[in-house]
């Protein structure tokens, strides 16, 4: 009979790693990891962010970055770096990540304060990009590149097949139409800034012409591409 090692804590000391075991499509043989994947800042014992998911987030982005590229570049065996780069900048993006966590429901195990809660916060795309890339660096640091890559290409298997074609960012896309279409260049313009410090929300406004759009993220960045991708929709429907 196997004995169990008094320094790792016992499975039963962390009742949701099986729902969050049966998301992932693996087994942990250390059952603290998925338990501090799916912990948010706001949850963390003590104080500053000791035991939340962030170091594994870390882990996690430079994992999925290297094992996307890896997938890209056999999928798609006759691009160059230029088509390829635009694909990785795509799929890791926070809108896809959090698309992809949404729809493998890491909400519901995701782990944060009451009042995080009552705010919303589990349904804030940067937080769900970062529990899912922190999911990401559980199974690596648990299992190795394998189980890893085999749930990128189970999880982003859709979002794969979507792109046919390597996707152009919304800000260059946008700023192709506006110069062909309207004789401008866009311009951006952070218009409101809410949110605790670890969870931000940054509202970031484009104008092109007489024509404007509005985006929200955790990041300026973020808020810039989704601005953008709303008032391209909009100048093409």
């Amino acid at each position: 009979m196997a004995v169990q090692n008094p320094l790792v804590p016992h499975p039963e000391t962390y009742p949701l790693n099986t729902e969050i075991e049966s998301i992932l499509g693996y087994r942990f043989t250390r059952p603290d990891l998925p338990q501090e994947a799916m912990t948010h800042r706001s949850a963390a014992i003590g104080k500053g962010s000791h035991g939340s998911n962030e170091r594994l987030e870390f882990i996690g982005d430079r994992v999925l970055g290297l094992l996307m590229a890896e997938w890209l570049a056999e999928r798609f065996p006759q691009e160059q770096e230029g088509d390829l780069g635009r694909r990785l900048a795509h799929l890791v993006s926070q809108p896809v990540l959090a698309q992809v966590a949404d729809d493998l429901g890491l909400a519901r195990v995701l782990s944060v304060s009451s009042g995080e809660a009552k705010a919303g916060v589990k349904q804030r795309a940067t937080v769900l990009a970062d529990a899912l890339e922190a999911a990401l660096g559980a199974l690596y640091l648990d299992g190795g590149l394998p189980p890893a890559r085999h749930f990128i290409h189970r999880a982003w298997g859709q979002a794969m097949v979507e792109n046919a074609e390597p996707p152009k960012d919304p800000k260059s896309a946008l700023q192709e139409w506006a110069h062909k279409r309207l004789r401008a260049v866009p311009s951006y313009a952070v218009t409101n800034r809410s949110g605790p410090a670890h969870a931000p929300a940054f509202t970031v406004t484009v104008t092109a012409g007489a024509h404007s759009g509005v985006g929200v993220a955790g990041s300026k960045q973020a808020a810039e591409q989704a601005a953008a991708a709303a008032l391209l929709g909009s100048l093409t429907a």
